[in-house]
């Protein structure tokens, strides 16, 4: 259980259950030694959150505010405008999309500058090139996508309905 706390301190990306079991051994469940370790820090600022099949410890929503007022978090906060988030909502509900499939969405040409700033934060990814003519590539979001906005997997994105009761998508 301390390995597996160590490794998820450690590293910078959720780590996969794969990785993890090379550490714990193979005759040791790793999700029993989450699910341990997971009580063990119930009382911690800070707590095991599951991204995209991986792990990783993040702060407790609650202590949010003080991490902010007290550490240099910037470089961690998205930062992104309301259309690339609009757009990073579109390849995650779309995926595998093509760049015409985000124009027909958007009705307007999605420029390369605005995907390349997605995938240099590490939120998409080229998926399967598509299979009509010319094959052209697709985007996808990422793990680092589901860590970013706290999702397990991309079922649990938002369906139409939680949308418009937030006010976020029209009736």
């Amino acid at each position: 259980m301390r390995r597996i706390e160590a490794v998820l301190f450690a590293s910078a990306s959720p780590v996969p259950r794969a990785d993890l079991a090379r550490i714990v051994g193979q005759g040791a469940s790793v999700e029993l030694l989450i699910d341990d370790l997971s009580a063990e820090l119930a009382d911690r600022p800070y707590e095991i959150a599951r991204a995209g099949g991986a792990w990783m410890l993040r702060t407790r929503p609650a202590y949010a505010p003080a991490v902010r007022a007290a550490a240099d978090a910037g470089g961690q906060v998205l930062d992104l405008s309301e259309f690339d988030a609009a757009v990073l909502a579109a390849i995650a509900y779309h995926q595998p999309v093509t760049r015409d499939g985000l124009k027909e969405i958007f009705g307007k040409e999605i420029s390369r500058d605005l995907t390349g700033r997605l995938h240099a934060r590490g939120l998409i990814a080229s998926g399967p090139r598509s299979p009509r003519r010319g094959a052209p590539y697709t985007f996808v979001t990422t793990g680092q996508f589901l860590a970013a906005f706290g999702l397990e997997t991309l079922s649990d994105l938002p369906d139409r309905e939680q949308l418009e009761d937030a006010g976020i998508a029209a009736s």
